[in-house]
């Protein structure tokens, strides 16, 4: 009986060590939380005014024809796919995973990760990975959104694929995240606005040198916000789920401990009880 209290003892106290350690997890994720949602939010106007602009551009030009728009020949894909630094976030980078592994499905690819665990992820899976360099996503800043950017339109004007896509996880409130997919080229999508609006944008806007030489010069831009707005979501979403995670772990330790505890001091009291016993026993003998 000694022995196996010594043991809930033990248990109880390293669980108290590991609800310390997730606590402090949660106070941290909660802490850094709100500054990435702040960020995520403020990349938003960035990209779209740039969207627009690109749209303005492709929809104002009746001999428009740059290579960003139009489809190469290559049927190969690109995968940008945003994951975490780091494990202990729920389901957040498996639920990613998923994602791509559906995506993929019957395509010929290639992977280009950001994030520790994307890497590693591309790694296990013997994919074939485009760049390495960005290992950590919670260090990526603008400057690198905008390398990423340029390395990838050279990769589709070069014809090396035909799609490119970003994977990652949009930050939709404190409690939900969800996987998102995002087509970066060919960015057929900013021809489909009506012929009317198209001839309002040519008789408002001259472009020089060109239209055309303008478009070009700023796709490499729109491309890098989307992936730093994909970045800066996708690091408030892993937040976001690291907190939820641990909260959760938190409350299932306090839950644990409290079962060992009452189970603890039955025993304790059946101890007791049955050492009073034998001394009121041994105590009648006499």
């Amino acid at each position: 009986m000694a022995a196996n209290m010594k043991s809930v003892k033990l248990r109880i106290k390293s669980i108290q060590n590991t609800m310390q350690i997730t606590k402090a997890m949660e106070l941290v994720a909660s802490s850094k939380l709100r500054r990435a949602k702040e960020k995520a939010e403020n990349t938003k106007p960035y990209f779209q005014t740039l969207k627009k602009t690109l749209s303005e551009i492709a929809n104002g030009n009746t001999d428009f024809s740059s290579p960003y728009v139009k489809s190469n020949t290559s049927e190969k894909w690109c995968y940008v796919l945003i994951a975490g630094d780091r494990g202990m976030a729920g389901g957040y980078n498996a639920n990613l995973f998923r994602a791509l592994e559906e995506e993929v499905k019957g395509k010929d690819f290639s992977l280009f990760p950001l994030g520790k665990k994307a890497l590693e992820y591309g790694r296990q899976k013997h994919y074939s990975i485009v760049n390495e360099n960005y290992s950590l996503v919670g260090d990526l800043n603008v400057s690198d959104a905008y390398a990423i950017g340029k390395e990838l339109c050279k990769a589709y004007r070069e014809g090396e694929f035909g799609h490119i896509v970003l994977l990652y996880t949009d930050f939709i409130s404190m409690m939900s995240q969800k996987v998102g997919s995002l087509s970066l080229l060919p960015l057929s999508a900013l021809k489909e606005e009506s012929e009317e609006e198209a001839k309002a944008i040519r008789n408002l806007i001259l472009y020089e040198p060109s239209g055309e030489d303008v478009f070009n010069a700023i796709v490499p831009e729109y491309l890098a916000g989307l992936v730093f707005s994909g970045v800066c979501t996708s690091v408030a979403s892993e937040l976001a789920a690291r907190r939820t995670a641990m909260e959760a772990a938190t409350d299932n330790a306090g839950e644990m401990i409290d079962k060992l505890s009452l189970f603890y001091n039955r025993a304790r009291q059946a101890s007791i009880t049955q050492e009073i016993t034998e001394i009121v026993a041994g105590a009648e003998e006499l």
